[in-house]
Order: C-alpha cells, then sequence, then structure tokens
C-alpha cells in the first residue's frame, strides 16, 4: 500500500520501540522517512535506514535533543531540507523518571517536562510555520500515554507533561484546523518496548499488569504503529483533537496495585 507516496514524515526518538516501529510501518506504506535520536547515529539507525531504503523509500537520520528549543526548531528545518518537505510529525520522543514525589528535583522535572511537553510544542509551531510559509496542510500525531487519563504514583511529572500533551493537542487542533493541519494523541498502554525490559522479566511485575489489561498482553509496537499511520493517513481526515488509546482496555479497567 503507498498511502504516503511523494510524503515525507519525521518521527521523533525513532531508533528503537515505538518510534522505529512507527517509521517502519509509514515507510511501508509509502513515506520517505526522517528518523531522529538524542545520540549520534549508531548501528540502530543504520539498520533502519537500510530497512526503509530496502523498501524503496529514502531515508536519513538527524541528530537531536528534542527537550532544546533550538534544537528542536533546527530540527524541523533540517527535515524539510534533507528531502525538499516535510507532510507528517510524529512527536515520539518521550523520558520519564521514577521518584517519590518529595523527592523530585527541579532538574528532574524540567527533564521530563522540556522532553515531553516543551519540545513537542515548541516543535509544532516550527512544523506549522513551515505549512504556513508553504501554503501546505500537514499532520501531527503526538505520542501520549494512558498516563494522561489515568494515575501513576510515583511518576509525577510524566504524568503532568502527558496530561499537558492533552490539552496542547486540543488546543492546536482548534486553532490549526483552519490551516487544514490536523493533531492528534495516540495513548500507547503496556507495550513490549526497551523501556519495559524491566517490567517483563519480573513475573510479579508482569502479573499485576496483565491484571488490567482485559486483552492478558502486552502490546507490540506495531500495533501503536498501525494507529499512527491511520491518522496519519488520508483515511482519518476528519479526525483531529482526540486521544486514541492503544492499550488492550487497560485505561478503564485499570487499578493501581
Amino acid at each position: 500500500m503507498n498511502r504516503f507516496e511523494n510524503k515525507v514524515a519525521l518521527v521523533t526518538g525513532s531508533t528503537q520501540g515505538i518510534g522505529a516501529a512507527c517509521a517502519l510501518r509509514l515507510a511501508a506504506d509509502g513515506a520517505d522517512i526522517i528518523l531522529n535520536g538524542h545520540s549520534p547515529k549508531d548501528e540502530r539507525s543504520e539498520k533502519l535506514i537500510q530497512q526503509i531504503e530496502g523498501m524503496g523509500r529514502r531515508a536519513a537520520f538527524i541528530q537531536a535533543d528534542v527537550g532544546k528549543v533550538a534544537d528542536v526548531t533546527k530540527l524541523i528545518n533540517d527535515a524539510v531540507s534533507t528531502f525538499g518537505q516535510l507532510d507528517i510529525l510524529v512527536n515520539n520522543a518521550g523520558v520519564e523518571k521514577n521518584h517519590d514525589f518529595w523527592d523530585v528535583t527541579e532538574e528532574d522535572y524540567d527533564y521530563v517536562m522540556d522532553t515531553n511537553l516543551k519540545g513537542v510544542f515548541f516543535g509544532i509551531q516550527a512544523f506549522v510555520k513551515y505549512c504556513m510559509s508553504t501554503n501546505r496542510g500537514g499532520v501531527v500525531i503526538n505520542m501520549s500515554s494512558v498516563h494522561e487519563e489515568i494515575i501513576f504514583p510515583h511518576f509525577a511529572a510524566y504524568c503532568t507533561s502527558k496530561g499537558g500533551l492533552k490539552m496542547l493537542t486540543r488546543n492546536l487542533a482548534t486553532e490549526l484546523a483552519p490551516l487544514n493541519i490536523r493533531v492528534n494523541n495516540v495513548a500507547p498502554g503496556a507495550i513490549a518496548t526497551p523501556i519495559n525490559k524491566k517490567l517483563e522479566e519480573t513475573p510479579k511485575l508482569m502479573e499485576n499488569v496483565l491484571k488490567n489489561i482485559p486483552m492478558k498482553r502486552m502490546g507490540k509496537p506495531e500495533d501503536v504503529a498501525a494507529l499512527v499511520a491511520f491518522l496519519a493517513s488520508d483515511d482519518a481526515t476528519y479526525v483531529t483533537g482526540s486521544t486514541y488509546f492503544v492499550d488492550g482496555g487497560l485505561t478503564y479497567h485499570y487499578e493501581e496495585q
């Protein structure tokens, strides 16, 4: 399927996990891909580029710390310059810190909020300015979390960042609709990614998680990528301003253990 023929997508934080799955799915559906990571290009990004080029699509990697406004703005501009256009922005990069609330430092808080919310805010702003300057529409997909909706004790800053992202998405969907720019959130639940490796390797923790998931399994990165591809496509031209959960039913069956 080439539903993204002649389209270019930038996926932040795309060297592993959900971001990598999104990049590969968009490429499989016809998009050229700009990969991004906080660290310099490594074996993971090289392998992804080879996979994408093997599909007959173009791929490039741009290093940037999306938690810094100057970096994320430059990332958008460099992405446009790389293949001459940018049509789809997937704000996937995100971080979390596990602390008791009373132990959270200003540095911890800023680290999470800068990456998960501030960088997303100004990355979208740079993308919107580009779209306006070229009189083109666009699609923005933000990687939120079920924790924009449900509690996660010991991750107060993370939950705050995702709650802010929920409102940012709704606000921008309304403000940007006249510009033909759609904005949606995707909210994964428990997904089998490197960030959850410890969870998967600890039977008691896994048992507690699976109790809260009606489908009784963790999701796969490809489950999330499939929804991202739908929201980025013309099949979703009348879809904007909402959050779409990919959680096996977890959100409304959740009890903190």
